[in-house]
């Protein structure tokens, strides 16, 4: 049985040789806008959900003064 062969050639494409490839840096404020939101919106969640988890582990430990410490930082979020 014969063997597959896979061969490329590469081609060079003659390009003017005075192009200049330009690469737009700045990203559009309306992008960084959207990113911004999401990521604090993001943070926002990621922070009230483990004052959640605490705030359940002091109740469960029957510990109120954790309780009462977190529930006022938990305020902040409502």
């Amino acid at each position: 049985m014969k063997k597959q062969v896979t061969s490329y050639v590469l081609i060079r494409y003659q390009f003017p040789k005075r192009v200049a490839i330009k690469a737009k840096r700045e990203v559009p404020y309306e992008i960084k806008l959207a990113a911004r939101l999401v990521l604090d919106e993001l943070v926002f969640m990621w922070n009230k959900n483990a004052l959640e988890e605490q705030i359940n582990m002091a109740i469960d430990q029957n510990d109120q003064r954790a309780f009462d410490e977190l529930s006022k930082k938990y305020a902040k979020y409502l």
